[in-house]
């Protein structure tokens, strides 16, 4: 039995064709393309290309070409069905069962995309054409928004006494009509009612661009009718697994690693229409994990957008705790707040596009900043609620899955607590208590900004050798080879080390060095944490040394191979490539040990 074209296709939109083949070859990015050896040859020049807007690789050494399916099934000798299999996996998928069930299941889908389809098209096309609709037209016009948009996102509006079941009914049962969810039974009347009659419709697609349920808005002010309703979940419709205009969003994933999460299917519509098309919306839910993990797939970075009032903000923070259990280290999440009364699509329109991008990155702030302040804002600095300001902040942390991003958010936590507090050190020189508001604690989250991650490990360093001078100065030699990479710093290890081999007595007083700049490294060295625990302990210091300065030669590496890769990008030569595989060789080796 063949899979249904619909399941393949959602697994090729699911998944870019470079995030297929990036598992298998090392992949560089070229304009449009990205290039890499043949994985069907050895060679020593890449001839190998991949483009995700095509969706497909060609290798110009061997001719070789081909789509998702055809690549891993070259490249792992298996045959269509696992093909299949293994990147639905890799898509999040469950795997195709060819059973009686799943039969009819594929056939009452059939039906359930085709009376979605009919029914977007003929309301779409009524709204369009229809002039007894013209109250509906005067409604958008008043929102900024004209034929372009009916016709670019299908939204569509169905009069107050419509009877399109009769139509369908020839077509399709009763039992299946009903299960679309557009339609219910009226116990008193006995007929069948339209449940978005008297409203605008806005589509609801699949990944795949299929109409698969509606959301429907009121342009009247009845107050005993809610504002927005959705689609009842079905068979093919889960709110908390889909996003508005993401089959449209996700096309534009090969151009700008960002996306926009809004609130309202209006504040698409009119961010679309200002130039910002990389914007989706939940579905009248909370901000669900599979949304998160969805949006993932495409774009590197999250902004979500809600409304400027007191719901909106109560929508961000359930959004913050639910989405930060998915964060990794290679993407993240942003929140911005707009003015108040003001929500995406009425800021937009007032300012244009430019002030909106402006705005956004003036004011979007981290996800666990935004919990940081969400949290902080209900103490009142005594021990009581600082306990239970830290307690909420550690289980938030605990609930994310990655390891990695929930060290340094623990820490992050765990530094801007310590902030607000008096901190105990053992030179009092650097003592002082630092209860900072909320403004200053968003001023230090700036700052940090402004830092490269080497720098803040240098930072580190530096903080754990002048907070451990007399060991260092018995193992001068461990250290008096390190290589900083920023000028700043450099100069001031090279004064401490200066210092070290004076073999005078030292303490941080006496190493004569700026007091802002010691300010700055005491500041931002998240090692602090760590040592606070382990002070005086040699063992402890020495491991960490370690640590950073295996971290100090990869970063070295890396540099190194971004500088061959830039020439090699000009000189196409062969002895430049030969020196980058052995520099990827030995930094995967140190990235073993």
């Amino acid at each position: 039995m063949k899979y249904p074209k619909e399941y393949l296709n959602e697994i090729k939109t699911r998944l870019k064709v470079s995030t297929v083949i990036s598992k298998t070859v090392s992949l560089k990015k070229r304009g449009k393309e990205y290039v890499g050896l043949s994985p069907f040859k050895n060679e020593k020049t890449p001839s190998f290309t991949v483009n995700d807007e095509k969706e497909f690789y060609h290798c110009f050494a061997t001719s070789e070409h081909g789509n998702i399916f055809d690549f891993v099934m070259k490249t792992q000798n298996l045959k269509f069905g696992e093909a299949v299999k293994h990147l639905a996996q890799l898509a999040g998928m469950q795997p195709y069962m060819f059973s009686k069930q799943d039969e009819e299941r594929e056939k009452k889908w059939k039906e359930y995309r085709s009376i979605y389809s009919q029914y977007v098209d003929f309301y779409n096309n009524e709204l369009l054409k229809n002039e007894t609709y013209s109250e509906a037209r005067d409604y958008l016009k008043n929102r900024s928004l004209g034929k372009e948009e009916v016709k670019k996102f299908k939204i569509g509006y169905i009069e107050k006494n419509p009877n399109f079941f009769s139509k369908f009914k020839d077509q399709f049962s009763e039992q299946t009509l009903v299960e679309s969810g557009l339609f219910y039974l009226d116990d008193k009347k006995k007929t069948y009612v339209e449940r978005f009659r008297g409203r605008l419709i806005f589509p609801i697609n699949n990944i795949s661009g299929q109409p698969i349920a509606l959301g429907g808005r009121i342009i009247e002010k009845l107050d005993y009718l809610a504002k927005y309703i959705n689609s009842p979940e079905t068979n093919f419709f889960k709110k908390g697994s889909n996003l508005y205009n993401l089959d449209l969003a996700r096309k534009l994933s090969n151009k700008l690693n960002h996306i926009y999460l809004v609130e309202g299917y209006m504040d698409v519509v009119g961010l679309s229409k200002n130039g910002v098309e990389n914007v989706v919306a939940n579905l009248g839910t909370a901000l669900t994990e599979k949304q998160i993990l969805t949006l993932n797939q495409f774009f590197d970075d999250i902004i979500i957008c809600f409304d400027g009032d007191e719901s909106g903000y109560k929508a961000a923070v359930r959004a913050a705790e639910n989405s930060i259990k998915e964060l990794k280290p290679e993407k993240q999440i942003s929140f911005l707040f707009l003015p108040d009364n003001e929500d995406p699509d009425s800021f937009i329109n007032k300012n244009g596009k430019n002030y909106f991008v402006d705005f956004v990155k003036q004011n979007k702030i981290s996800i666990h900043q935004f919990i940081f302040n969400h949290y902080k804002k209900q103490t009142d600095n005594s021990p009581s609620s600082m306990a239970i300001f830290e307690k909420n902040l550690r289980s938030i942390v605990n609930t994310i899955k990655d390891s990695f991003i929930k060290k340094y958010v623990l820490e992050f936590f765990l530094e801007k607590i310590e902030e607000l507090t008096p901190l105990v050190n053992a030179n009092k020189q650097y003592n002082r208590k630092k209860i900072k508001s909320l403004k200053s604690t968003q001023k230090y989250f700036n700052e940090t900004k402004a830092f490269s991650p080497i720098e803040l490990k240098e930072f580190s360093l530096l903080y754990l050798i002048m907070n451990n001078l007399d060991i260092f100065q018995k193992n001068i030699s461990l250290i008096e080879n390190i290589n900083f990479f920023t000028d700043e710093n450099k100069l001031i290890f090279d004064v401490i080390l200066k210092k070290l081999k004076s073999e005078e007595k030292l303490g941080l007083d006496s190493l004569k060095i700026d007091e802002q700049l010691v300010d700055k490294i005491f500041k931002f060295a998240s090692i602090k944490h760590i040592l606070n625990n382990h002070k005086n302990d040699q063992v402890k210091v020495l491991e960490l040394l370690d640590e950073y300065l295996h971290d100090f030669k990869i970063h070295g590496l890396e540099i190194r191979i971004e500088e061959l890769e830039s020439r090699f990008s000009k000189d196409l030569s062969e002895s430049t490539f030969n020196e980058i595989n052995d520099l990827k060789e030995q930094k995967k080796k140190e990235n073993i040990n």
